[in-house]
């Protein structure tokens, strides 16, 4: 039987143990038929031949924690990402502003919190460009909020407010005064509530936008870590309505699979359980193996840049401070359980070393009470861990999806991170190396729009632990670094184990999906400073071509 297309011409990669490296690759109906000779010979007179022109054919890459309905909304609204200084941030409001007299309320996503001493932004900063309306700008980590002083008046935020459970509302030196700064959900959430909703049309929009761009960077598979009870019918309509159209192929849906987290909230969580097994049911039988619902987000706690992360001991530079745990150690245990006898993963967001125990006394106690199993429970981040709880990860299967991109000494870590914890626990973040070496098992995500989307990136820093500009030589916190092939990986192999999926996807043997990526060199014999500079080339999905460099970008048709 000859294959439909036979990828020849260069390096095929398989991600696996054995036989790592093969001439050629040969797919028929999605699925991998055959390697190397045996992949030669299946090529026909209707076979598509693929070059890789000395590149390299790799399983295609995942993303075990991102959020693309937020971050493709994000694109719209104020250019704030990448300004260099508040000043250059409030210069950019005032344009937009003057050029959307309409707009009611003026948003921004991105912007970096460093900018100001200590994150503080101050709404009179705001207030002398756009007085009139309410101006809401968020950090790159979306754990904070620059707001004028409109938006204050609309929240209803005076210097009588108290700080929100969850939230905190920074107040200016020497009075109660709002400043204009508001860290964590429960102080952002009376302001987000006030923002008129996007319309279900442009939220399918911007999934539509983030996930061409994800195709673009070789991803096939993502973990939407925080999806709103809406938000499940914003995934199913591409599916069910759209077709996708490339140069080379077309097929329905998304050019991605997905699996969807619910975030659950401490506020009604016993009420608000009751509809996720529904959902589920909707999402999974609206697009059979190409969607799941199978996860439930929880906000263990906040981020060390913010002070507002759990931390087992106060904060360096706030010694009466132990942060901003979102749960109860009682209820998150509580909820975790409940989710889990419901077959439901949890997926928990947890930064600081209080946070990371919290989240795994939940994901034990759910072990203890619903029985012992295969479930996979996800703690995201795992930015700092105490030592004693390092080796509990591989004890109570946990996966550790980890953002490489994060392990390095930006400003967001000089600046903001290392003052707020001190050298001795600064010491020991994002410990790809050791949880490894404990036996955990992790997968790489980006958490975009917080940090960058390309997997290529985050696999350069893993390598490196340096930044773009190759600070510090030898690498930050050496010891933590990994070879190129683990991480390369942790971006494949280990998101397909997150997803239950690792005997679908994730390597390249017969039998599994052709989910593939085709990068301009072999990451193999490329400089590790160079890995965030690969061309990717193509990207495939079952077989189907959804991404080609060689192309303009992809475009949508309607119902076929």
């Amino acid at each position: 039987m000859h294959a439909d297309i036979v990828f020849t011409g260069g390096a095929v990669r398989t991600g696996a143990s054995e036989e790592t490296v093969h001439e050629a690759l040969a797919v028929t109906g999605g699925r991998i038929t055959a390697l190397g000779a045996q992949a030669l010979a299946a090529k026909g007179p209707r076979s598509t031949v693929v070059d890789l022109a000395g590149g390299a054919l790799l399983p295609a890459f995942g993303d075990g924690h991102v959020h693309p309905v937020m971050g493709g909304l994000g694109l719209a609204g104020v250019p704030v990402r990448g300004r260099g200084s508040v000043e250059e941030i409030v210069e950019t409001v005032r344009g937009w502003a003057a050029e959307h007299p309409e707009t009611e309320w003026i948003t921004g996503d991105g912007f970096d919190p460093w900018l100001a001493p200590d994150g503080r932004f101050d709404a009179r900063w705001l207030d002398a460009v756009v007085p009139d309306r309410p101006v809401v700008l968020r950090t790159m980590d979306h754990h904070t909020a620059w707001v004028n002083s409109e938006a204050l008046r609309r929240a209803g935020y005076t210097a009588d407010t108290p700080d929100p459970s969850g939230g905190e509302i920074l107040r200016r030196d020497g009075s109660s005064e709002p400043l204009g700064t508001l860290r964590e959900f429960g102080a952002l959430g009376p302001v987000l509530a006030r923002i008129p909703t996007a319309s279900h049309e442009a939220q399918v929009a911007a999934l539509r936008e983030a996930a061409a761009r994800f195709a673009a960077a070789g991803v096939t598979w993502v973990q939407d870590a925080w999806v709103e009870p809406h938000q499940a019918d914003v995934w199913v309509e591409p599916h069910q309505a759209d077709v996708w159209v490339t140069a080379a192929t077309t097929g329905p849906g998304l050019p991605l699979r997905a699996d969807l987290a619910f975030v659950l909230e401490p506020d009604g969580w016993r009420e608000r359980i009751l509809r996720f097994t529904a959902d589920r049911d909707k999402v999974e039988s609206s697009a059979p193996g190409l969607l799941t619902a199978r996860s439930v987000k929880f906000f263990a706690d906040g981020v060390i840049e913010a002070g507002t992360a759990a931390l087992l001991e106060p904060y360096t530079d706030c010694p009466h401070s132990h942060g901003i745990a979102n749960w109860s150690h009682q209820e998150l245990a509580e909820a975790v359980t409940a989710v889990d006898a419901l077959g439901f993963r949890a997926h928990l967001h947890a930064i600081g070393d209080g946070g990371v125990r919290m989240a795994l006394d939940a994901v034990e106690a759910a072990d203890r009470t619903n029985g012992a199993r295969d479930r996979r429970p996800v703690i995201a981040h795992a930015q700092l861990i105490h030592p004693a709880d390092l080796a509990r990860f591989a004890e109570l299967g946990v996966v550790a999806n980890l953002q490489p991109l994060w392990a390095q000494p930006d400003p967001l870590m000089t600046e903001l991170t290392l003052p707020r914890i001190g050298p001795e626990r600064g010491a020991r973040q994002y410990q790809i190396a050791a949880l490894l070496a404990s036996g955990a098992r992790i997968s790489f995500g980006s958490d975009w729009p917080v940090t960058a989307h390309e997997p290529l990136r985050g696999i350069a820093t893993a390598v490196t632990r340096q930044t773009p500009e190759g600070m510090p030589e030898g690498g930050w916190l050496p010891e933590e670094r990994i070879d190129i092939d683990t991480a390369l990986a942790a971006y494949s192999a280990g998101c397909a184990h997150q997803a239950f999926e690792e005997k679908e996807w994730g390597a390249l043997r017969p039998g599994m999906r052709a989910d593939l990526v085709h990068l301009a060199a072999d990451p193999a014999g490329a400089a590790p400073g160079d890995l965030a500079h690969l061309p990717v080339l193509g990207t495939w999905l079952a077989g189907r071509r959804t991404h080609d460099a060689s192309t303009p970008r992809s475009t949508r048709a309607g119902r076929r």
